[in-house]
């Protein structure tokens, strides 16, 4: 399948999220901080990245803003996953280049859907 970066602060999701993923077929990349994320995101290309919006350090929004103005990484769709659930967080999400909006808790089913769906509409892919 594809190539995923999860981005999250937690280890339990970070977790379930790799478990999930790996067992659809998904190659699983893991940050646990905003910066890190960016790094990988750049190095490694992946083909969806799984980001939650409260990070330490660099949070989720300015993750969101980095990859959609850096032409190498513009291209790859993000789903936001994230505890923040107001109609505004979607919004400013979806704004800055969100593809997928998820709200915790999740249901893993539904995350791999999203993702599969974006992996079999990669241009690249």
């Amino acid at each position: 399948m594809g190539r995923v970066l999860v981005v999250d602060d937690e280890p339990d999701v970070l977790l379930l999220c790799r478990l999930n993923l790996q067992q659809r077929g998904h190659q699983v990349l893991e940050a646990s901080e905003g910066g890190r994320a960016l790094e990988l995101a750049r190095e490694r290309h992946p083909d969806v990245i799984v980001l939650d919006l409260m990070l330490p350090g660099i949070d989720g929004y300015d993750v969101l803003e980095a990859l959609q103005a850096d032409a190498a990484t513009s291209d790859i769709p993000i789903v936001v996953l994230t505890a923040k659930s107001l109609r505004a967080d979607r919004d400013r999400s979806r704004g800055l280049g969100a593809s997928a909006f998820l709200t915790k808790p999740f249901l893993p089913s539904e995350l791999c859907e999203v993702v599969d769906s974006l992996v079999s509409i990669d241009p690249a892919g």
